[in-house]
């Protein structure tokens, strides 16, 4: 660890930009990742090739952790800056730990969120690399998603002026794409509400067909969602074939294979598929691997870097995008279903100011000063929002793993508050619960969760699926709103009955669910805090996404496509010319 803490602790990207970053050759060598493996992109970042997924595998693979939080709040929990704190930790008490997260968008790094890299002492480095460009996968995915959207309006464009004699004789058949059934639109990652919905091909008919269409964020792309569910190249390649893209008219689907657009995608995604090595500022490795929407896709860093990974240390700590309810029951049903990959413990990290919003706080509005409740001791309005912690420990125990509670600490909490979450996480059944520093003071300040992370890893259980794929559309969508939302009941709206009996009957049924709905709430209502139960859960449609695997039923207002701020983050970002550092990317 090369740097001088200092108090106060300076600002982010300070204590990035001062870290001596090590080459990432040397950091990978240390776990045995020889440098035939490596593709570097400069001196501290590179990627893996997958060719070392032959070689021959450990006896005994790497204990694995995921990370999962309460329901969030505008608070912030402090989930990445946990999930790098632990690797540190465990890291400063003996274990050889790897931190693997996924790759932030751009769209909130520009917006409102800023970086994701970590916080304070526990970040993972280079900082503004790990929140820019990176190797280019965002990229890669964007393109091959707009290929394919270009490739299809262009199929349209075609059908309509030659007859199937003319596709006869190229040796193809007419699609007979219906165009009220187009289901790729088109991504970037860039936050532009004015994207969301519009019409193309104005002009005259040598532009294209006239219909509406819009743009997605990037991450929120099935083929986003494909690099991380992906295993191999040959995976990705078939996933990437069965992408259903729109319907013919006779309800059929078409596949990216029947435009013949899957094996150039796949070309557009080759190097992407490996995934990329950095390292935290105490000089763990680190994966920072794809960026699926947490809710609308499944919310996970992808399975070839925890393959790796597993192979290569003693402990791998991921994490899950938003609550139990949302990335963990999905890394669960969804990733784990597809890797074959089990955790040993589950991590679930909790604060004292956000179990006091759901405990009936004051609104909090990021930038705004914090109200008293939250920066004075109030044991009354915390015990309000234990329903909330209790909530998230009951999903994780349906799993059958050990949890342990990290109390993500802040200079405001009093010990009180702190020993009264503790206890009630205990009462509530964690194995364990422990106060984190690892914000302030980095793996030494994550030195207890780590130790309680490894004693809870090792304890014997029996990590289990919700539910069995055999299951029908309704049956494993009622399952989950049921025992991990809460709900007293579900509804349908006709658009979704219609859909479930559509994709039942193109033989879709026998996937596993992706829920999209709001994370603010273990409901599909923002409004509903704590822990709401008994609601009526409406389930407004569904969706198919073929190549990555799941079915997704909408339930409440979800955007694909963010929208800038009045004051967009990138405002208060800048360069310094003359030393090249980047100024307020934090």
């Amino acid at each position: 660890m090369s740097i001088v803490r200092q108090s106060p602790v300076p600002h982010d990207i300070d204590i990035a930009q001062a870290a001596n970053v090590k080459p990432i050759s040397e950091i990978a060598g240390r776990y045995g990742i020889e440098e035939r493996y490596l593709e570097h992109y400069g001196v501290d970042k590179a990627k893996v090739k997958l060719e070392i997924l032959n070689e021959p595998a450990p006896a005994k693979r790497a204990k694995y952790i995921d990370v999962t939080a309460i329901s969030p709040t505008p608070l912030g929990e402090g989930k990445t800056t946990t999930t790098v704190g632990l690797a540190q930790g465990l890291g400063y008490i003996g274990k050889k730990a790897i931190a693997n997260i996924r790759q932030p968008s751009m769209g909130p790094t520009f917006g409102i969120k800023g970086g994701a890299a970590g916080g304070g002492y526990s970040q993972i480095v280079p900082m503004a690399d790990f929140n820019l460009h990176l190797t280019g996968d965002i990229h890669a995915v964007s393109a091959a998603h707009n290929l394919c959207a270009a490739g299809l309006d262009a199929r349209m464009y075609h059908e309509s002026r030659w007859s199937d004699a003319y596709y006869e004789k190229l040796g193809q058949k007419k699609l007979n794409i219906d165009p009220y059934n187009i289901l790729w639109r088109r991504v970037m990652d860039i936050n532009d509400r004015t994207l969301r919905k519009m019409v193309a091909g104005l002009g005259g008919l040598e532009n294209g067909p006239l219909r509406e269409m819009g743009f997605d964020i990037s991450v929120a792309s099935e083929v986003m969602a494909i690099l991380a569910l992906a295993t191999d190249l040959t995976d990705l390649r078939q996933r990437l074939g069965r992408i259903v893209v729109a319907l013919d008219k006779s309800g059929k689907a078409i596949t990216t294979e029947d435009l013949g657009v899957a094996g150039a995608m796949t070309i557009l995604m080759k190097d992407a598929i490996k995934p990329n090595v950095l390292q935290t500022l105490e000089e763990q490795l680190a994966f920072v691997h794809a960026g699926p929407f947490a809710n609308i896709a499944h919310g996970n860093s992808s399975i070839v870097a925890d393959r790796i990974a597993t192979r290569v240390g003693d402990y791998v700590v991921t994490e899950s995008g938003f609550g139990s309810d949302m990335g963990f029951e999905k890394f669960m049903d969804i990733k784990c279903r597809a890797s074959g990959l089990m955790p040993d413990a589950v991590v679930l990290v909790a604060t004292v100011r956000a179990l006091k919003m759901h405990g009936g706080g004051p609104k909090v509005t990021p930038g705004k000063p914090l109200s008293s409740a939250y920066t004075q001791e109030n044991l009354d309005l915390l015990a309000k929002g234990i329903a909330n912690l209790e909530a998230h420990l009951s999903i994780i125990s349906k799993f059958g793993l050990p949890a342990v509670v990290s109390i993500n600490a802040f200079p405001t909490d009093t010990a009180k508050e702190h020993e009264f979450v503790r206890q009630a996480a205990l009462k509530a059944g964690a194995a364990d619960a422990v106060v984190s520093y690892n914000w302030a003071k980095g793996g030494e300040g994550a030195a207890d969760l780590a130790r309680a992370v490894d004693k809870a890893a090792n304890l014997p259980s029996k990590p289990h699926l919700l539910y069995s794929l055999d299951l029908s559309i309704k049956q494993k969508i009622e399952t989950i709103a049921r025992e991990i939302y809460g709900a007293g009941s579900i509804t349908y709206t006709a658009e979704a009955e219609a859909s479930i009996e559509k994709f039942s009957g193109l033989g879709y049924d026998n996937l596993p669910i992706c829920m999209a709905k709001t994370q603010y709430s273990l409901s599909h209502d923002p409004a509903l805090k704590n822990r709401p139960q008994g609601f009526a859960f409406p389930v407004k449609d569904l969706r198919l996404s073929a190549g990555a695997g799941f079915l997704y039923p909408l339930t409440g207002e979800i955007s694909t496509m963010p929208g800038l701020p009045s004051v967009p983050a990138f405002m208060g970002m800048d360069i310094d010319t003359k030393t090249g550092m980047i100024k307020g990317l934090s």
